[in-house]
């Protein structure tokens, strides 16, 4: 019998946030940094967008008007303007940067991969621990109330084998068709968010065996150490109606069904930034965190050494 979720529920009400903001400077403006991170930052309660930095000084300019924002001069401007950095910026110039908003004592909310390869994540992660920073990931998906009725449900399953994939075509044309993306494919891109889900609701990943291209279609298969086994496809170079990300779980129960197709991903956003706020003031950062992703970029490499 097929279990998929229920359709997601009206968000809880949750106490009103009463602190400072916290103020966060944010370093990109490209498509994401315009469609996502500016406006979720600038929304608030909880958070405040002080600053907008980019090598590229009018965009800066630019999307910081849109929010009521400044444009920092510098990348040491920006720092000193607020408590937390965001990063919307190629995995290659995150790994430059962040580790030094790490050790200027800002908490750093992270994209995925953490860098270009795991040399580079690394440095992030392990510049993270020494500054004893909050960091937290945007693992989009995590933060969206459907998903987190999904993990806690299959905690409670045995699970021998899954299937699974995220489809989309966005590396075709068009804005997110960015150089990062079409020279590392999906694996980087779309793979740490499908490993993560994987790596907690059927158990830990052990090892990734991958066959195909990342830059139009990769197969994973993954052996979990409770012995179960999963497979993931992933492409950004399938031409569909819209993306699409499914996981199926089978064991001795009911099929369990994951599939985002419903779900709003505006969602996400509140819910992001106030764990982020949170994890600032409290100094405790949650576990999508920079440890996260060094994990999930480990687990990246190993596929690529079979791909």
């Amino acid at each position: 019998m097929n279990h998929p979720l229920p359709p997601s529920a009206p968000a809880r009400e949750v106490a009103a946030w009463t602190g400072a903001p916290v103020r966060v400077g944010l370093v990109g403006a490209g498509p994401w940094a315009r469609a996502m991170h500016a406006r979720m930052l600038a929304t608030g309660p909880e958070t405040e967008l002080t600053a907008v930095w980019t090598r590229r000084a009018t965009a800066a300019e630019e999307l910081a008007h849109s929010y009521g924002s400044t444009a920092a001069v510098s990348f040491t401007d920006l720092l000193e303007r607020c408590e937390a950095v965001a990063f919307a910026v190629p995995p290659a110039v995150q790994a430059e940067l962040a580790p030094i908003a790490a050790r200027a004592g800002k908490a750093v909310l992270l994209e995925k991969p953490l860098g270009p390869d795991l040399a580079a994540a690394r440095k992030v992660a392990d510049a993270v621990a020494e500054a004893g920073v909050v960091s937290q990931l945007v693992l989009t998906k995590r933060y969206h109330p459907q998903t987190r009725r999904f993990l806690r449900r299959a905690a409670e399953l045995e699970v021998t084998g899954a299937r699974s994939c995220y489809l989309h075509g966005a590396f075709l044309g068009g804005e997110f068709a960015t150089s990062w993306r079409l020279e590392h494919g999906a694996l980087l891109d779309l793979g740490p968010h499908l490993l993560d889900l994987l790596d907690t609701a059927v158990g830990p990943i052990a090892r990734i065996r991958g066959a195909g291209d990342p830059r139009r279609w990769i197969e994973l298969t993954c052996e979990h150490t409770n012995g179960a086994i999963s497979q993931a496809s992933l492409s950004g170079a399938v031409r569909l109606p819209r993306a699409r990300t499914r996981i199926e779980l089978f064991g001795h129960g009911d099929e369990l069904v994951y599939d985002t197709a419903d779900i709003d991903h505006e969602e996400c956003w509140p819910v992001l930034r106030r764990e982020f706020a949170r994890a600032v003031r409290s100094g405790l950062p949650t576990e999508v965190d920079a440890a996260r992703g060094l994990r999930l970029q480990e687990l990246m490499a190993g596929a690529l050494d079979d791909a």
